[in-house]
Formats: C-alpha cells, structure tokens, sequence
C-alpha cells in the first residue's frame, strides 16, 4: 500500500499533525518527551533523531510532533515525512507502553463524571488539534490536568482554552471548580 501523509497545522505554532493512512495507535494514545521514553517502537525513536523534536504524540493515524521552536518546519517536515514513509511499514500500531497504565480510566465517580463531560465537550477539539487531555487528580474544588501532544507547549493551553474547560465543567460538573494544568502549575 502507497503511504500517504499529510501534514496540518495546529493552535501550536510548534506542532504540527501528520496524518498517515495507515494506523500509528490503534487503542488509545501516548505522548513520548523523548527517546528514552520509546525504546522499543523505531517510528518514534527515529522521529527523535531529527533535530529540535521535543515531543510525539500518536493517536489513531495521526503523530503529531512538536518542536522546540528552535527547528525550520520546511526542512523538518520532509524529514519526518521522510521517516514516516521509511518505518511505517514495520510499526506495530498495537504497542504497549508502561506509561499507559497510568492511563487508565478513572474510577473515581467524580473522576468518571468529569471525563465524560470532556469526552463529550472538549477532548474531540483537543484531539482534532493533535492533542488531548488527561484528568489527573481531583483535590477538593481543584481538578489537576495534564495537557498532551501539541496542547502540551500551546500558549492557549494554559489560558483561553484552561478557562473553556473550567467553564464547562463549572456548568455542568461544580460552579466552584478551578482547573489547573500541571505546565502552568
């Protein structure tokens, strides 16, 4: 099968989606923040060895990747169309990760409650963006949230779209609830 990639910005002028007809995760998603992280998938260990990658995020057929705002996108969209095209063929889009044990659903019912109102109103904007969210604790009227993929370094991350989501979730979840992300915490 011919592969084919096209590539579309996001909010993040640092990140950048690569959409691929061919799957890259086929459940769930995972973020990697470096090599170390992804020792046995060689799409996202090569798409490290390009220069300025901070960041990879892979979610159904799309690998988002953001930079460190040191690199020049022309040049490092061939690159990483170039890898795409050289390591898709052997990627195993059903790899395990430990990390994503960590992610498992929460069972919380608070917790479960306020995933599904962000399932339902924020995470397909996140996702379509090349990022998502996860929901990491909640401490009283205070819901910690880790941002991932391109939302991780988005200067509207951490301000325009914190506050949509703490809007939605005071009405439909807590009016009293604050939400703070862990990058701008």
């Amino acid at each position: 099968m011919e592969i084919k990639i096209s590539v579309q910005s996001t909010p993040n002028p640092n990140a950048l989606k690569f959409i691929v007809n061919q799957p890259v995760k086929t459940e769930g998603k995972v973020t990697f923040k470096s090599v170390n992280e992804c020792p046995s998938i060689p799409l996202a260990q090569h798409l490290f060895s390009i220069a300025n990658v901070a960041d990879i995020h892979f979610f159904e057929n799309v690998i988002t990747v953001t930079q460190n705002g040191n690199g020049d996108w022309d040049v490092m969209i061939e690159q990483i169309k170039s890898v795409i095209t050289e390591k898709i063929p052997g990627h195993d889009p059903n790899f395990a990760v430990e990390k994503e044990k960590k992610e498992l659903p929460p069972t919380d019912p608070q917790l479960m409650k306020i995933d599904e109102i962000l399932d339902r109103t924020v995470r397909p904007y996140l996702q379509s963006d090349g990022g998502d969210l996860q929901v990491m604790k909640l401490d009283g009227n205070t819901l910690l949230v880790n941002y991932q993929g391109a939302c991780g370094s988005c200067p509207s991350s951490t301000a325009g779209t914190l506050k949509a989501i703490e809007n939605i979730l005071k009405e439909e979840f807590n009016p009293n609830i604050e939400v703070v992300s862990l990058q701008s915490s």
